[in-house]
């Protein structure tokens, strides 16, 4: 299967700009063979701690361009967006404890109209996102074609024990992310660690901009069950390719056959 990952830009809480700066990309990774498509996490908006400005409804207009857009171009695409919990409605007014209720959710979506979500399971205290965006439960994984593909974001990447439990039946990690350039080193070391200690590809697709005082250069990448890294990129707006291969995760495992001795 051929995968790509889009290092965009975003205009900050302006979902509909963003939208259409990533039209052409989303058709050229598609024009490109791409069969699974990832954009970055809060893909529209940015991520801002303000959910009341940019959460959505499920199903609202930054869900439903990645699903008009799966099914206009018969590919499978992932991104991350803030949507407000089913629990709570959007024309509310916004209490403290409807903030909580809003999540980072990562929609799946396929050709034929599917929709999966993952809710990010670690807000990223650090920013105060635990504050507005409560945590995820469970874990997603979903098989498309003959390849099964998990799914986390960003600060999940920073645990490891979150991965290990989905490796036994993983081909492929997805992880759209909002990282800053500080620490851009930790990025790009664990992106190559949890596809080597779970022997699986690593999709780490990250945005590129400016927000503030805060630097994003992308170092977006794509990497084997060796932690060879396939195809990266960074500081500017791209589209990166790469060929996966279940077979090929399945060889590597073979060949040293290290999960076995998880305990």
């Amino acid at each position: 299967m051929r995968v790509a990952a889009i290092q965009h830009d975003i205009a900050w809480e302006d979902g509909a700009a963003t939208r259409e700066r990533l039209t052409p990309m989303i058709s050229q990774a598609a024009a490109g063979g791409a069969r699974l498509i990832t954009v970055t996490e809060m893909y529209a908006t940015g991520f801002s701690m303000k959910p009341e400005a940019i959460a959505e409804a499920p199903g609202g207009p930054n869900e439903t361009f990645l699903a008009e857009h799966a099914v206009a171009h018969q590919v499978w695409l992932i991104g991350s967006v803030a949507q407000w919990a089913d629990s709570a409605s959007p024309d509310e007014p916004v209490t403290e404890s409807q903030t909580r209720r809003a999540t980072n959710t990562a929609i799946v979506a396929g050709p034929n109209g599917e929709r999966f979500r993952y809710d990010k399971i670690h807000p990223f205290s650090y920013a105060d996102e635990h504050l507005h965006y409560q945590g995820g439960q469970d874990r997603l994984s979903v098989t498309i074609d003959d390849l099964r593909v998990s799914v986390f974001i960003c600060y999940d990447l920073r645990f490891a024990d979150e991965f290990w439990p989905m490796a036994p039946t993983t081909d492929l990690y997805v992880v759209p992310a909002n990282w800053p350039e500080p620490r851009r080193d930790h990025w790009q070391t664990l992106l190559r660690a949890r596809a080597i200690e779970n022997q699986a590809y690593v999709i780490g697709c990250n945005r590129v901009g400016r927000v503030d005082r805060v630097n994003y250069v992308g170092d977006s990448a794509i990497i084997d069950p060796l932690g060879h890294v396939l195809s990266q990129a960074s500081v500017a707006e791209t589209v990166l390719f790469a060929d996966v291969e279940a077979e090929q995760v399945q060889r590597v495992r073979a060949r040293f056959p290290f999960l076995a001795d998880r305990r």
